[in-house]
């Protein structure tokens, strides 16, 4: 297949790493330095040594009948790429990053047809030019919108699921995932876990997160979030402040506080309340 790969950070760069050893047409679209890197390489390389040759462009080619568009830039950088994603001619765009926002304008620029969602159950980052990650092996998988394109993934060694209703999945994911890269970013910067007090304080902006999702018409999903969703606080806030000690987990916070403060915003924006909780944990 001939795949094109928008934004190859991280997650970009292991997706590509997996198709293009599992035989496709890899091509990834980059700017800055992470271009710069990948002309020089015309390969992903990773820590572990492997390799995989992949082509290296500034900008989508539209022209193209692209099989698939995989899009893994931040939430906040996607609107400018949809006038390109909209003129393309690839068959499948999926987008694939962190949001709380409504899913149609992106349906509704690219297509019904054409439109995918997908989260990955990766943790990866950029390192020197090398690509550090790891892919979930045991209790969450890949989730996507597209069996073809979980079909796609799993045969290049990315185990992937399917869920009916992404939004209400991201929607989810956003609530619970919001408290644990505020404190990942203030442990990495501390090089020490939390206190116990804002261990507290983040798991009832957990629980704000979860009322939101509900407030907003959608509901906790998948079966393990439902059980997360109805935990005391106390018992939220032990597991917050140990993961918080653990070094792999302060290596999270590197990415910085970007992610967890624009989806913030986009929570309390719709909450219908004010959200006391997840505003004072805003990075």
């Amino acid at each position: 297949m001939q795949i094109a790969i928008v934004g190859p950070g991280g997650i970009g760069s292991t997706f590509a790493l997996q198709l293009a050893n599992a035989g496709h047409e890899v091509t990834l679209v980059a700017r800055g330095q992470r271009l710069a890197e990948l002309e020089r390489d015309r390969s992903i390389v990773a820590s572990d040594g492997r390799r995989a040759r992949v082509a290296v462009a500034p900008s989508l080619d539209t022209t193209r009948a692209w099989d698939l568009v995989l899009v893994t830039v931040l939430a906040s950088q996607v609107g400018s790429l949809l006038p390109v994603l909209t003129a393309s001619r690839a068959k499948t765009v999926m987008f694939m990053f962190n949001t709380f926002e409504p899913l149609e304008p992106l349906r509704a620029a690219v297509g019904e047809g054409r439109f995918a969602f997908g989260f990955p159950a990766i943790v990866a980052r950029i390192d020197d030019g090398k690509l550090v990650s790891k892919i979930v092996g045991a209790g969450m998988r890949t989730t996507v919108s597209d069996p073809a394109v979980a079909r796609l993934f799993g045969e290049a060694g990315v185990p992937s699921v399917v869920h009916a209703d992404m939004q209400s999945w991201l929607r989810t994911h956003a609530a619970f995932i919001v408290p644990i890269l505020a404190i990942a970013s203030v442990a990495h910067l501390r090089k020490r876990g939390i206190t116990w007090g804002e261990a507290m304080r983040s798991a009832r902006a957990m629980s704000e997160g979860f009322q939101i999702v509900r407030a907003v018409g959608s509901h906790i999903t998948p079966a393990a979030m439902v059980a997360v969703s109805i935990l005391p606080d106390a018992l939220t806030a032990t597991a917050l402040w140990a993961l918080s000690r653990a070094a792999a987990f302060r290596a999270v916070g590197a990415a910085g506080p970007r992610e967890p403060r624009v989806l913030i915003d986009m929570m309390s924006s719709v909450a219908g309340f004010t959200p006391s909780a997840l505003l004072a944990l805003r990075p």
